[in-house]
């Protein structure tokens, strides 16, 4: 295939995927599903190109820059505060459940060897950030559940690719446990240790930084050499990646300029739509191919649907289980963890968003040839991967079933207002220390009548109004500087939500970055 064909069927694979996700939000369907379905749809149009999945572009590729985005949008506060809750869903669970299912895969699947049934378990273990948010952001999730769905994707993926690479070691190898919990131990201490170091040497540089786009280049970058070094010395990458998208993300306010973070924000967002969209198509052109290969897998269509049907009910129920287990740990078990417990209602949210994606899609590619029953058993993860992400799309009508509580946007606007106004009065207390005469009268007074009026007409002729603007905007911005240690200092103190704290950080990167052009122009 040439090289303007494989740009043609490039841009034509990106088209669809915008369109497929525009059309289905216009309408309110899924927009992962339809991808799905046209994915399916397209793959036997004459002409169109046979997609194979390559584990190592998804996992190399696509996965590291899906991670950090969610990352950077995550809340390190939250993660600190549920890391007893996050540690057992995102270990305990990954855990559990490559053990459960791969002890019923292997009972159900005729001649299918222990030690490829783990790696079965292994692969459809762990739930995916990017098919999470993709079902979470259709419904308005109580913000504990948000919580709790948004750190355990994020952290599960090096537990299940450890538990992987431990079954294939079996499946061709004789197994040494000692060597499996050195790779396990590898895997966590390296990929958290590589986090924080790329972290901080990127936080180092950005902090040089004071050119956006010079900035956003670097943070493109960042997932990649995170999860390049974290591979090449046998750590997780994945893990690495998240480590440092959770702390440069919290980072961010006195590492960047104003206008660094509004142009990353919009720049990863863009780039998580785009790749999580794609991905979804990307299952869809490939279904067709794995279904061929599992008709000639020598198993019948009825022991088929049997094992279909045993492996997604056991699935389903053993999350179920565990995270019942965890709910009475929380409200029963020592007071430093009942002071943090949930109700039982939030179980069965927990469970129904457990949907599998990108990394179980990724991870069944790995399973090596010698694998009994190969192409049946990555049928099977593309069936969970779909069934997981249907039984996601109910989600919003279990959280009314359950009587969840809506997030209280009222009170979210509420408090946003109080701390943008704590952090007004903050820099207001600036203004009133400075030296008289230091800034013209008219200056002053405007910042204290409204710091955000960046627009008014001052009076007097143009030397002396370009001299005020030029006061107001070199007054504005240390108004706004003392206004970010307020919120940081709130922040600090755990006395907002997060949610909070980045809604008014948000409006003081605007403002800022509107001082900061009209301080340009005036040097123009």
């Amino acid at each position: 295939m040439s090289i303007d064909t494989t740009l043609a069927w490039v841009v034509a694979f990106l088209v669809v995927t915008v369109a497929v996700s525009a059309a289905a939000r216009r309408v309110g369907w899924s927009a992962p599903l339809a991808l799905v379905v046209i994915g399916v749809a397209v793959s036997y149009v004459p002409g169109v190109p046979r997609v194979d999945v390559e584990p190592d572009f998804v996992l190399s590729v696509l996965l590291p820059p899906l991670l950090f985005a969610a990352a950077l949008q995550t809340s390190l506060s939250d993660v600190r505060a549920r890391r007893e809750s996050l540690l057992l869903l995102s270990v305990g669970l990954v855990a559990f459940t490559t053990v459960v299912v791969g002890l019923v895969t292997w009972a159900v699947v005729p001649t299918l060897t222990l030690a490829a049934a783990f790696a079965f378990g292994a692969v459809v273990a762990p739930t995916d950030a990017v098919a999470v948010s993709a079902v979470t952001r259709r419904a308005p999730l109580p913000r504990l559940l948000a919580s709790i769905l948004d750190g355990e994707s994020l952290l599960n993926d090096a537990t299940a690719l450890v538990a992987l690479n431990t079954a294939v070691v079996a499946i061709v190898a004789a197994f040494d446990p000692v060597r499996a919990v050195g790779e396990f131990v590898l895997a966590v201490v390296g990929g958290i240790g590589i986090g924080l170091l790329v972290a901080f040497a990127m936080g180092a540089v950005r902090r040089r930084l004071s050119v956006a786009v010079l900035d956003t280049s670097l943070s493109l970058v960042t997932p990649y050499v995170a999860f390049l070094l974290a591979h090449g010395i046998g750590a997780s990458g994945p893990l690495a990646v998240v480590v440092a998208g959770l702390f440069l993300g919290f980072r961010a306010p006195v590492l960047q300029s104003a206008e660094a973070r509004l142009a990353e924000s919009l720049n990863w967002r863009t780039i998580q739509f785009l790749l999580e969209n794609a991905v979804f198509l990307l299952i869809g052109l490939s279904l067709p191919a794995i279904l061929r290969g599992a008709l000639s897998s020598g198993i019948g269509l009825g022991r088929a649907l049997f094992v279909i049907g045993v492996v997604l009910v056991v699935l389903v129920a053993a999350r179920l289980g565990w995270s019942l287990a965890v709910t009475a740990v929380y409200r029963w078990g020592p007071a430093r963890l009942r002071r943090r417990s949930w109700q039982w209602r939030l179980d069965l949210p927990v469970t129904v968003a457990g949907v599998r994606g990108v990394v179980t899609l990724a991870a069944v590619f790995l399973l090596p040839e010698q694998t009994p029953h190969r192409a049946f058993l990555q049928f099977l993860a593309f069936v969970v991967v779909i069934a997981t992400l249907l039984l996601g799309l109910s989600l919003p009508w279990v959280i009314r079933r359950g009587g969840l509580p809506a997030p209280n946007l009222d009170q979210e606007r509420m408090e946003t207002q109080l701390l943008l106004a704590e952090a007004r009065a903050e820099s207001l207390q600036l203004v009133d220390r400075l030296e008289a005469g230091a800034y013209d009268d008219r200056a002053v007074e405007r910042v204290r009548i409204d710091a955000a009026l960046l627009g008014e007409t001052l009076v007097g002729d143009e030397g002396v109004r370009a001299d005020r603007a030029a006061a107001y905007a070199e007054l504005r911005m240390l108004t706004i500087v003392e206004e970010r240690r307020a919120v940081l200092r709130a922040r600090g103190e755990g006395r907002y939500p997060e949610t909070t704290v980045r809604a008014v950080l948000t409006v003081l990167d605007i403002e800022e970055a509107a001082v900061r052009a009209t301080l340009a122009d005036d040097a123009d």
